[in-house]
């Protein structure tokens, strides 16, 4: 199961989270595996400097999660590993009977907002999972991004992409100790993976977005609009969706989703190269207005559809991943990838955005190496863009920007951070006016 929320630099309470989730799904329909692509996770101090100041931000989904597991027939959640590139972060957790399936965890993250800092970017988890009763080993990518705004700015988001491919490596990881989702698990370090027997990827090399055997998918805050100019106030309000509890087509639902930028821009090849992404039945995911929220504090169920007015309503949160390769469906033709479910939760109040889940079943098979001429076209094999050499350094270089921002971010923005500069500067002006007394 992956689930994709941008969560508004707002804390969400655990038992408001798991109860969204145990909506989307049943008992019987409890996952191996959950995927969490989170943006905004936490206001920009705390996200940036990382550690004990964003901890709570991210202790909140490990108790939600342990509260869905109880909900979901008392199933018992693994958190595996946590990482976060600034404002971006990814969760994955598995069912307790399977942790000694992981056997290796590689991360990697770039940032791609304001001076390539990671108030908007991507991070990535790729792990070898290990097919029961076999030597094979299911390798999967998981990526959440968080690209640009507006509706204006659809280049930008094509060279967003463009940059997360080209930067975003992943690494080894050294992987160490074992978690459940409980609360006395989750006031230890979240980003401490586990260490299971045999933990150890053969190939110890970096390698990029796109590799040949490893499953890939991409979910986040997209971005991706329904027009390319911001709708003018008032003028265009009526042609936004309305919610009709009497009929199938929800007003203009469809025709709204025809202009969605993503899928024009990912049919053209420019965008999300390779990426499918299963048909959308659930209404636009951003921009609900405050009025909309305060509702959803009160009921489960809209009643009406109320937007923000000065931004399209738009499908911004999505989740894409690429088919099985064709050298594996020549081989392996009986094998698919199939989509149970992909559609919105219930609006959370603490935000302007839906979540989006999709839970899908990937074939317990290892995906083979392509014959030397075996690749062809495959995303896979030739990926759009290749990797930028200078991605380590350029990475660096961001993250020391990032604590910069960061520090000052905390003592401007935060009444802690202020209270230390009060502190300061009451300080300096009483030792001032002690030496100022001595002198005199």
């Amino acid at each position: 199961m992956v689930i994709t929320f941008n969560c508004a630099r707002q804390l969400l309470p655990p038992d408001l989270f798991a109860s969204r989730l145990s909506k989307g799904l049943s008992a019987s329909q409890r996952p191996d595996i959950i995927l969490l692509s989170l943006q905004e996770v936490a206001p920009i101090a705390c996200s940036f400097l990382g550690g004990s100041y964003l901890s709570p931000y991210l202790r909140t989904f490990h108790h939600g999660i342990h509260l869905a597991g109880k909900a979901l027939g008392g199933a018992e959640y693994v958190h595996i590993i946590t990482r976060n590139v600034g404002m971006i972060a990814c969760m994955v957790f598995v069912l307790e009977q399977h942790r000694e399936n992981i056997r290796w965890t590689k991360t990697g993250g770039v940032g791609i907002g304001l001076q390539e800092m990671g108030n908007k970017g991507a991070v990535g988890l790729r792990f070898g999972y290990a097919v029961p009763d076999s030597d094979d080993t299911v390798e999967l990518t998981f990526v959440a991004a968080h690209l640009a705004p507006m509706e204006e700015a659809l280049q930008r988001r094509n060279d967003d992409w463009k940059n997360i491919v080209r930067r975003l490596v992943f690494a080894p990881v050294t992987m160490k100790g074992t978690s459940k989702t409980t609360e006395s698990q989750a006031a230890r370090e979240e980003s401490e993976p586990l260490l299971f027997k045999g933990s150890a990827s053969n190939d110890q090399s970096p390698h990029g977005l796109y590799t040949p055997k490893s499953h890939l998918i991409v979910a986040g805050d997209l971005n991706y609009r329904t027009s390319n100019t911001k709708p003018f106030p008032g003028a265009d309000a009526f042609l936004f969706p309305k919610l009709n509890t009497g009929s199938q087509d929800n007003g203009n639902f469809y025709s709204l989703l025809h202009r969605d930028q993503l899928s024009h821009e990912r049919k053209a090849g420019r965008t999300c190269h390779g990426l499918t992404e299963s048909p959308i039945h659930f209404p636009p995911t951003y921009k609900w207005s405050k009025k909309a929220q305060i509702m959803a504090e009160k009921e489960d169920e809209m009643t009406t559809w109320d937007w923000a007015k000065h931004r399209w309503p738009s499908w911004c949160d999505r989740v894409l991943y690429l088919e099985l390769p064709g050298w594996m469906k020549v081989e392996m033709p009986q094998l698919a990838i199939e989509v149970d479910k992909y559609g919105a939760l219930p609006l959370m109040p603490t935000s302007d955005h839906q979540p989006v889940l999709l839970t899908m079943k990937i074939p317990l098979k290892g995906i083979p190496a392509p014959e030397p001429v075996g690749g062809g076209d495959d995303v896979r094999v030739n990926p759009p863009f290749g990797i930028d050499p200078q991605w380590r350094e350029r990475r660096q270089s961001a993250r020391r920007k990032e604590i910069a921002v960061g520090i000052l971010a905390y003592l401007v923005l935060t009444w802690e951070g202020r209270s230390i500069v009060l502190a300061l500067i009451i300080g300096t002006l009483l030792g001032w006016s002690v030496v100022h007394g001595l002198l005199v």
